[in-house]
This record gives C-alpha cells, structure tokens and sequence, in this order.
C-alpha cells in the first residue's frame, strides 16, 4: 500500500505492474516513465520496468491495512490486460471480497475483457468498476461496463482530449464522473466546453462529478484560479476551479 496523491483515491495497490499502450489516451502514460525510474532506483518489484509483470505476493497486503480504506487497484498497470491471467485476476477479486472494510477502485481501457470475464467473478459491493475514456472514439468502452453487474460503476474522462458527445446514452447507468485534464510534458489542451458538456449531464441526472484538475497552467482559462498554488488545501496540476467553484463529489459510500 502506498499513500496517494491522486484527488479521488487515499491509497494504491498494485498487484500487477506494467501494461502496453493501446489507445489515444495511453500516449503519454505517467506510468511508464514512473515504472522505469523506479527500476533505476532498485525496486525489485519493477525489476522488468514497464513490461507486464504479476505480484503474487501482493495479493495478502490488504489484509495488514488498519481501518478503512479507499483503495485505487493497480494505479501502474491494468488487471484486464491480456497477459494478466484469469485466474490471477479471480485472486485479487476474492481478496477484495475478502475485506468489506476498504472500498476498491479499479479502472480499465480492456472493457472487452472486463466484460468476457465478468461473469467469472465475484462483485462485491465494495468493488468500484471504471473505464477510461479520453475521447468519443471510445466511448464503446461505457457500453461494456454498464453490462458488469459491479455496484459503483464509474467513468474516468482523464486525460480528456477530445470531445464527448454520447454521454447521456449511458449516464443513467453510471454512479460517478471524473474528468481530467493531461499534464506533463507533451500535455495535450483539454477544452472547457468538452467540461461543460460532460458536467451538465452530471448535474441533469444527478450524478457526482470529480474535476480533478486541467493539467496544465496553461490549459486554466482562468489565470487567478488559487488551486493552482501549490499550499492551497484543493491545489491540482493546473488547478482546478471551474467557474469559481471546486466540483470534488463523489459516490455515497457506507464502511
């Protein structure tokens, strides 16, 4: 387990490490870069870098953490990659069933797999499911987690760099929204309509929106947006303000 610096998270856990790129949105993972200076460091468990590599002895950690937690699965890899296997992805489902006292967020751009393996898995109510959309030319991904019977079903629109404009056919399915802007060396501009558009289905159907952050100072329209000093309580990269306001809501959970 690892303390988080991620807005929606409060820890990591990472069974498996590692992934392969496969998208728009992969282009300029963080983890990638993360995976190999911690391979320089000496990290035995990032000894193969960014290359997908399995943990069994991760598996058991959860059982050594105090009091409740909100758990971020797999923050420096993907439990629906293709060379992570069946059954090791039924033996982090059951650890998760296991302990009812921590909440688990798992986020996947595999939805296909999500969906062919789902029904081989146990969903309990602790087990937060998303997918990661960057675009409209992926938003299929949605229709594969909606078929998923987890209890929290959520979407995470990081980085968003483009615009998405199928959103309502979905949203009555979904407990939670999260947008993001990229951030970064590279960074592509996240545009505030593509925000509007995704926060006003939100806020019609009721249903929590996240901004996390717009990445870059630059990508701000507002130049005065105080969460981008970095000892403001809500400080993100690039901040995070929207209209004056922090939009930081989140999916009713009970421990």
């Amino acid at each position: 387990m690892a303390r988080s610096n991620i807005e929606w998270t409060e820890v990591t856990w990472n069974p498996t490490t590692g992934c392969t790129k496969i998208s728009d949105g992969c282009v300029f993972c963080y983890a990638q870069p993360l995976s190999l200076r911690l391979k320089a460091m000496g990290l035995e468990k990032y000894r193969n870098g960014f290359k997908l590599t399995v943990h069994p002895d991760e598996l058991k950690r959860p059982y050594t953490w105090k009091g409740s937690k909100i758990v971020f699965v797999n923050s420096m890899s993907d439990l629906f990659h293709h060379e992570v296997p069946d059954n090791f992805i039924k033996q982090v489902f059951r650890i998760m069933n296991d302990t009812p006292q921590h909440n688990y967020q798992l986020l996947t751009k595999r939805a296909e797999r999500l969906t062919k393996i789902a029904d081989q898995l146990i969903w309990s109510e602790n087990i937060w499911m998303g997918v990661s959309v960057e675009n409209e030319k992926v938003i299929k991904r949605i229709e594969h987690l909606t078929n998923t019977p987890a209890a929290i079903k959520f979407i995470s629109f990081e980085p968003l760099i483009g615009p998405v404009l199928s959103l309502e056919d979905y949203i009555n399915e979904l407990d939670w929204v999260i947008v993001g802007g990229e951030s970064g060396t590279g960074a592509r501009p996240i545009e505030k309509h593509w925000i509007d558009s995704i926060k006003k289905v939100c806020h019609d159907y009721n249903t929590p929106f996240f901004f996390k952050q717009w990445g870059r100072k630059k990508f701000n329209i507002n130049n005065d947006d105080p969460t981008m000093n970095t000892s403001h309580p809500f400080h993100a990269k690039g901040g995070c303000q929207l209209d004056g306001k922090i939009y930081r809501e989140m999916p009713v959970i009970e421990f």
